[in-house]
């Protein structure tokens, strides 16, 4: 059996069992959902169980707390193939009067018409992704994002990661199963997930799909505006140079099943109340849950990407975006960007539950440190002028060597340093 790498929603989870009665962990197909509530359920059902699915399903029509029965925490594995088991937990919950019954993983969104009960109270949700790159420890995690929230002297500490190592993550993703492989059988990872989702999973969540060539078309063209403001519209005339009869109707249906599949995950704009509202840019950049999505689309190799440093860096927005999320989860962190018609941007803002935040950039080289220095600072100026709550630090991610602080004081970091 392969070592079981730990993952920085194990802690998370555990606090939830403590609090709950049941814990739903979301996320896509293949980011090691199952083996991480392995790691804390005394018992498992597993509903994808070739030899059992039948019977499961009947049970489950016809007495779904038999299926519940088992040493707690029970782990209800694709609990959304029998939907009436989501009643069934709540139900048992509220009987039980105990916390840490259940663990349920999902990789869909199910649709809400199919449950009684939302389970608030009863059943929490928390979202899991691929592995940072600290969890599948290639960053040596010398700089902690907590400390950094925490105002802890910032030390310097330099990056493991060479750029083709790092590029090679980038196109390999953070799948579990493809951790330690050859370099070669690790790429066909993203490759083979990326073909599941055209031939099978969206049509899954929307029996209507039924056009394998339609889904990868929508996934190249997200993948061709990663990280961009591209708007819906713009991916809807990309496909129809080759695919005319596809609408804004079906494009919506057909971008709802990946959003469902959490395959697709967008990046929010930051409107502080600094500019007026029609300054500001309210698009949402466009994004993947893993930038190797994107990759795996556009049939890119590492040494493509190396050859290519202006979509490199979108990909790496992304990989940072990535970890970013993951690493503040325990504080419910959210991501959005800044932009507005003047010019100034900001490629991340993360805010912490407590109202803290960060402003970051995300960029390769050194060449850019300044100029992203420079936007972080101007940004920081006018929040400062409209006597809004200032950030907790400004830092440029970047795919460098070394991590320092500037005599301006924005924090100069590479992603092979940083950890939760």
């Amino acid at each position: 059996m392969a070592k079981y790498l730990p993952r920085v929603i194990d802690t998370i989870l555990e606090e939830y069992l403590e609090a709950f009665g049941a814990v739903l962990i979301r996320g896509p197909k293949w980011c090691g959902k199952t083996t991480t509530a392995e790691q804390k359920a005394n018992s498992v059902l597993r509903m994808q169980d070739p030899d059992n699915f039948r019977a499961y399903l009947d049970m489950s029509n016809f007495m779904p707390s038999r299926l519940l029965e088992g040493d707690t925490p029970r782990l209800i594995d694709e609990w959304q193939m029998a939907p009436v088991l989501w009643d069934a937990v709540r139900s048992a919950v509220d009987e039980r009067q105990k916390v840490g019954q259940f663990i349920l993983t999902g990789s869909t969104v199910i649709n809400h018409d199919q449950i009684l009960h939302t389970g608030t109270g009863r059943i929490a949700k928390i979202d899991m992704r691929p592995m940072s790159l600290f969890e599948s420890n290639e960053s040596n995690g010398t700089i902690s994002l907590t400390s950094l929230f925490s105002k802890q002297d910032f030390t310097g500490a330099k990056s493991d990661l060479s750029v083709e190592s790092l590029v090679f993550s980038i196109c390999r993703g953070g799948w579990p199963a493809s951790i330690g492989l050859s370099e070669k059988a690790s790429l066909l990872v993203a490759r083979s997930y990326v073909e599941a989702i055209c031939s099978d999973d969206a049509r899954r969540i929307d029996s209507s799909i039924s056009d394998p060539e339609r889904v990868r078309s929508i996934l190249r063209s997200y993948a061709r505006n990663l990280s961009t403001l591209a708007s819906n519209r713009s991916i809807l005339n990309d496909i129809t140079v080759n695919d005319l009869t596809m609408d804004e109707s079906t494009l919506y249906r057909y971008l709802t099943a990946l959003k469902s599949l959490f395959v697709i995950q967008d990046n929010p704009a930051w409107n502080p109340a600094i500019r007026s509202s029609t300054t500001m840019r309210s698009t949402a950049k466009k994004g993947f849950v893993d930038p190797s999505i994107a990759v795996a689309a556009l049939a890119l190799t590492p040494s493509q990407l190396l050859n290519d440093l202006q979509t490199l860096g979108f990909f790496f927005e992304s990989l940072c975006i990535r970890d970013l999320q993951i690493y503040a989860a325990k504080q419910d962190g959210e991501i959005s960007y800044y932009r507005d018609r003047y010019g100034l941007e900001c490629d991340i803002v993360l805010h912490l539950n407590n109202g803290s935040y960060a402003l970051i950039e995300a960029k390769l080289g050194s060449l850019e440190i300044d100029e992203a220095s420079a936007h972080l600072l101007k940004l920081k100026d006018l929040i400062s002028k409209n006597k809004l709550r200032q950030p907790e630090f400004l830092m440029v991610l970047t795919a460098g060597q070394y991590a320092y602080r500037r005599n301006d004081d924005v924090l100069v970091v590479p992603i092979g340093c940083l950890k939760q």
